[in-house]
């Protein structure tokens, strides 16, 4: 689930932050856009497959890194975080369950699109499917790093994640289509969003 991935993004940025910590702040906004960023294909195309883009993102990833150590500049720093954040999604969704309506029926092995493999790979469902109580067990220990390594307004991001992961979690198999194009999961992209926007 989306406040899953805002908890690691930001446990990762607590990493990019140690090794590079001139990049703090922006670092973790970056983390986060990218992080988040995969699971706008819930709106627009097909979720886990139109935006989740491993291979281009670990290339981006890869570049950004190279050219940041070659210039010691901070905005491919950012870059480097943004597509490495958005890496580790792809690979968080393929440790969780699949992409279905009612991923706790497990009726298929969607898990997600990776080109390079020449087509879906099936979830390992470490987390048994997004919004589970492990999922929400994962979310909170994901979210400690954070909130011992970063201030005040990071905990606001966190703080407001966990509430929504606590409600997502609530209601998961109550509503229909939650793992697809829905409003409830983008009313979350939305919220870490305005709670981000609240930093500056």
């Amino acid at each position: 689930m989306a406040p899953t991935h805002a908890a690691m993004s930001i446990a990762f940025a607590v990493v990019v932050a140690a090794v590079v910590p001139a990049a703090m702040p922006l670092v973790v906004a970056a983390a986060l856009v990218g992080g988040l960023a995969p699971d706008l294909d819930m709106v627009v195309g097909v979720h886990r497959k139109t935006l989740h883009q491993l291979e281009a993102f670990v290339g981006g990833a890869v570049v950004a890194g190279v050219v940041a150590v070659a210039t010691g500049d901070v905005t491919p720093v950012l870059a480097a975080t943004g597509f490495a954040a958005a890496a580790l999604h792809c690979l968080a969704d393929l440790a969780g369950g699949s992409s279905e309506p009612n991923p706790w029926e497990a009726a298929t092995d969607r898990g997600v699109y990776v080109r390079s493999a020449g087509g879906w790979v099936a979830p390992r469902r470490w987390a048994a499917y997004d919004g589970s109580p492990g999922d929400l067990a994962l979310a909170a220990v994901l979210s400690i790093p954070g909130f011992l390594a970063f201030g005040g307004d990071v905990h606001l991001v966190l703080v407001g994640s966990l509430l929504v992961a606590v409600g997502y979690a609530t209601v998961r198999k109550r509503v229909p289509q939650l793992s697809g194009r829905t409003p409830a999961m983008y009313a979350a992209l939305v919220t870490f969003v305005s709670l981000l926007g609240r930093r500056r």
